[in-house]
């Protein structure tokens, strides 16, 4: 008997239920699944008439991004006043015209960036501020504090859990004593903006897909009438699926319930924020929008607490798919991605719909082969008809949309078993060094392997790929070296010193607020040595740290690594040896 090397795991043991069919062998699990309500045990679904299965979606929702507020504050290092800064100008670039900017009354930075959108312009006329904030009197007043003088129309977003388990072992209240609460808190929003003409008003009942839909119901209607909802100046109800908790066609009933039965419809924008606990957030949305919703919040990409928020980019981009202007542009995807990747520190996978690096690649055979037969016949149907490739329909098999859109281009489609001989390079690190390339450098890493191949004729090793790796982008030799840096404190607190060495010359610098890596990279600006941090990804490797750095050279971008006993010392190092790149 043959023994596996691999790890055991807890193979299925139990009996074969006795309804299964024949054909289907699987065994009851060893996980205690029992002890989990379904959710027509939890919360009662409204049997309505259901329209949205019918229903067709022909036009973009309103977009907010919640990337600022919601998704900044499920980063590991939440976002400073510059990379907040470039996020907010990239989503007014892509033409998002309501962006939700932060959570003023909790965070001093959140409190300083509306400040500083009420003192400058960078938000455009026509971008409606966001502004979110709980159902308490003196968080009320700090918000509307931190809005006054903003030119812009605002929104101000007040938020209570209103969800069973919330109301009992959150915040200790009934039914009754909640629905005060936020009756108190949506006069104290009325009181404090008296006067104000540009102020709108948002209510969420947070966990609203685990809210009795009565009670909801009852809520909803009583703070669209106290806030004295018009069709010239809406509230907008925002219904959160806080927690994911059913299939989607379960939100879908939920969200049509309360578009049939709201009062003062008219003078209301339903607006629906799926979280992704179950990986169908995406789902949710778009049967939402079916349901009745004409409002859509999330993260690009769906970065947010625990499995994210709902990924707007998919969402617009699955409407750009089906024939439908998404009204948001993404015609540079590779510069939003590495922008988002800049300001959040986070890396995006491969396999993300549309911006991965893989998702216009096919490594099959016979997915190759398709892929080819369609360009050609797209090519020969353009000069056919004397039309341009990129105004004829679009039918390329595997290829849901032209990556020519999204201004990718077609290399990683057409090159396939060039990409297969990028794969082996990355496979080999991997196996043998533990090095997990990101994909872009792994793209980068091969023309190098190329050239010395092409140079020697001879078979490369692993051995052979890692001297080489290190030589291209672990050697931080040249003309600046970094002597001596310490950092400490957190946020606003945080102080980093370095000294640097270069022409001769030492310069100590003291940064305040900003991290170690930023530090560094001002100094070396102020040397007139600028670098900009396009992504920034990290692994561990035993007690050795790797760090990989994309970067921006004036018109050049590159990639560089550090190495080190911990994380923050890797990159620091990967930064030195961006800079002194030849």
């Amino acid at each position: 008997m043959t023994t596996s090397a691999f790890p055991t795991v807890n193979t299925p043991a139990g009996d074969i239920p006795a309804t299964a069919p024949i054909w289907n062998r699987q065994r009851h699990s060893q996980m205690p699944s029992h002890r989990y309500a379904g959710v027509y045990d939890r919360v009662e679904v409204p049997i309505t008439q259901r329209d949205w299965p019918t229903a067709r979606i022909d036009t973009a929702p309103l977009w907010v991004p919640v990337d600022l507020r919601d998704g900044n504050q499920a980063l590991a290092e939440p976002m400073d006043p510059d990379r907040k800064r470039r996020f907010f100008e990239l989503l007014v670039a892509m033409g998002y015209k309501e962006i939700e900017v932060g959570y003023p009354s909790a965070s001093q930075t959140d409190f300083d960036f509306v400040r500083l959108l009420a003192q400058s312009d960078i938000a455009p006329p026509d971008v409606t501020i966001v502004v979110f904030v709980p159902a308490r009197r003196d968080l009320i007043e700090r918000t509307v504090e931190s809005v006054h003088g903003v030119a812009n129309d605002v929104v101000i977003h007040m938020y209570t859990a209103t969800a069973p388990t919330w109301r009992d072992v959150v915040l200790g209240k009934d039914r009754a004593e909640l629905r005060d609460l936020i009756l108190a808190g949506a006069r104290d929003v009325l009181e404090l903006t008296d006067g104000m003409p540009n102020i709108r008003f948002e209510f969420s009942p947070e966990v609203f897909n685990l809210t009795e839909p009565d009670y909801v119901l009852e809520l909803c209607d009583t703070v669209t009438e106290l806030w004295q909802a018009t069709p010239d100046r809406p509230v907008i109800l925002n219904l959160p699926a806080t927690v994911e908790i059913a299939t989607p066609n379960v939100y879908a009933d939920q969200i049509e319930y309360m578009h049939r039965n709201l009062s003062r419809r008219d003078s209301v924008i339903l607006s629906v924020h799926p979280h992704n606990d179950r990986g169908t957030g995406i789902a949710c949305a778009e049967l939402a929008v079916l349901a009745g919703a004409q409002r859509v919040e999330g993260c690009v990409f769906g970065n947010g607490e625990r499995t994210g928020n709902v990924d707007i980019a998919t969402l617009a981009l699955n409407l750009h798919a089906q024939g439908v202007d998404p009204m948001i542009d993404f015609s540079d995807i590779d510069e939003i991605a590495r922008t988002v990747s800049h300001c959040t520190r986070m890396p995006i996978h491969e396999r993300h719909p549309y911006v991965g690096d893989l998702v216009h690649t096919a490594f099959s055979g016979t997915h190759q082969d398709a892929i080819k037969k369609g360009f050609a016949e797209h090519r020969r149907r353009a000069t056919a008809t004397g039309r341009s490739e990129r105004e004829i329909d679009w039918r390329v098999p595997y290829l849901p949309i032209d990556p020519a859109d999204i201004g990718r281009s077609y290399d990683a489609v057409i090159r396939v078993n060039s990409q297969s001989g990028k794969g082996g390079v990355a496979y080999l690190l991997a196996t043998e060094y533990g090095l997990e390339l990101p994909r872009r450098l792994q793209i980068d890493f091969a023309r190098h392997v190329q050239a010395h191949t092409d140079e020697s004729g001879a078979e490369v090793t692993a051995a052979d790929l890692f001297d080489l790796f290190e030589a291209t982008y672990l050697d931080p030799s040249g003309p600046v070296q970094l002597k001596d840096w310490n950092t400490g404190g957190d946020g606003e607190a945080a102080v980093t010193e370095l000294t640097l060495i270069t022409d001769g010359r030492t310069m100590t610098s003291r940064y305040r607020g900003i991290g170690p890596v930023d530090a560094l990279c001002a100094a070396l600006a102020e040397l007139g040595y600028p670098i900009e941090v396009l992504s920034l990804t990290q692994q561990s490797i035993g007690s050795t740290a790797i760090s990989y750095l994309e970067y921006r050279s004036g018109d050049r971008t590159g990639w560089a690594g550090g190495r080190s006993d911990s994380v923050l010392a890797a990159s620091m190092a990967a930064v030195l040896v961006a800079v002194n790149a030849p």
